[in-house]
């Protein structure tokens, strides 16, 4: 059994979290998922669409976990349950925090604490004009320096209608990403 937590942030690439997790579910593997979502990503996917079986985690079970010592921490406890983390998608807010530290909620503690020997993939998504940014740039390569595993953006139409690099990579490429990491 391995463990995986998908992270997703405020990006309209959300959507395609459900079709991720089905693909993923029913790879060969035997694999447990946990979500992490931020406050902007659940504006994007249906929690209906997820497999019951499936834990979506937000900042609130962190800080219903927590009243005392010795209770959960539960950003720590999801670094030592998984084998692997993906961020699809990594909108450009959560990968400014992350490049320099910020952890303000479940997803950006849980990336803070993790274990730099188990594989973190990332897989941007933004506006081309948000992406073609010279700090997107300089955030992804930091990122890459650290040893996280980068999905590129495609280019294409985005949903805003405009046409260029940074939406999120097809399901496909991510899949096959964790697929290979976790081998």
């Amino acid at each position: 059994m391995k463990n995986i937590i998908i992270g997703c942030t405020g990006s309209v690439a959300t959507i395609k979290l459900p079709v991720l997790i089905k693909k993923l579910l029913q790879s060969d593997q035997s694999l447990q998922i946990k979500i992490i979502v931020t406050k902007n990503a659940k504006h994007f996917f249906d929690e209906n669409e997820i497999p019951p079986e499936v834990s979506i985690l937000s900042d609130e079970d962190e800080w219903l976990a927590w009243n005392k010592r010795g209770d959960p921490v539960v950003h720590i406890d999801l670094g030592k349950w998984a084998d692997l983390m993906v961020i699809a998608p990594l909108d450009a807010n959560s990968l400014a925090k992350i490049s320099t530290g910020i952890c303000d909620n479940l997803l950006m503690c849980t990336v803070r604490a993790w274990d730099f020997s188990k594989p973190l993939i990332f897989c941007p998504a933004m506006n081309t004009r948000m992406y073609d940014h010279p700090l997107t740039g300089e955030q992804i390569s930091k990122l890459k320096s650290w040893g996280y595993i980068e999905v590129p953006t495609v280019s294409k139409t985005l949903m805003c209608g405009d046409t260029g690099n940074g939406a999120m990579a097809e399901v496909d490429t991510i899949f096959k990403t964790i697929l290979d990491r976790l081998s």
